[in-house]
């Protein structure tokens, strides 16, 4: 069983904020994989497809961001998992907007959700597969801007327009990751375009 979860907070005020893309994209690949639900368990709106001969489930955890691991946990221990059949989407400030970057194991960088499922899996299972959605950093146009209100802030339209395309790479890159390749999804999406952000 393959675990994939969208980051985001619960509730119509969030839904189109930037520390929701996670959720925005699972929405994508609920659509595309025509996954049959949702089905309420463990705290989380739950999916299900097949995917490159896989069994999935698509999380979107309906606890707030900060407690995300409360709702993963669950899926993870009864399907016995290992790390490599978790992907997590979720929102990175240090990547330009509409940028995607893809990642094994790794600190949680300062991000609440990851620290909870970090923390709700324990020390044993960190190494699970990351999508990393470029949100950018506030610092690069308003320094006084303080990050909690700009990651709360609503995506702008421009960024708006260019998120179907984000989220086309980001299933693509998914399948890759599926198949036990995700060297050929960095490869094939680590495109590092004049004025990135990413460190």
């Amino acid at each position: 069983m393959k675990l994939v979860v969208g980051l985001g907070n619960p509730g119509p005020q969030y839904e189109s904020t930037r520390h929701n893309i996670g959720f925005l994209c699972l929405d994508y690949l609920v659509e595309q994989w025509k996954a049959q639900g949702p089905v309420i368990k463990n705290k989380a709106e739950v999916y299900s497809a097949k995917v490159e001969g896989e069994q999935v489930l698509l999380i979107k955890p309906q606890t707030f961001m900060n407690l995300s691991g409360r709702s993963v946990s669950p899926f993870f221990s009864f399907f016995k998992c290992a790390p490599e059949d978790l992907v997590v989407l979720h929102d990175e400030l240090d990547i330009s907007p509409l940028e995607i970057r893809f990642k094994t194991g790794g600190s949680a960088g300062g991000h609440n959700g990851l620290k909870s499922i970090d923390e709700s899996l324990g020390s044993d299972h960190q190494g699970y597969h990351r999508v990393r959605l470029g949100i950018g950093h506030p610092r690069n146009f308003n320094s006084r801007m303080d990050v909690a209100d700009y990651v709360l802030g609503q995506i702008p339209d421009p960024e708006w327009d260019g998120l179907e395309e984000l989220f086309k790479k980001a299933e693509a890159g998914i399948r890759l990751v599926f198949q036990g390749k995700i060297g050929q999804a960095m490869n094939k999406f680590h495109g590092r375009p004049k004025g990135s952000q990413d460190k």
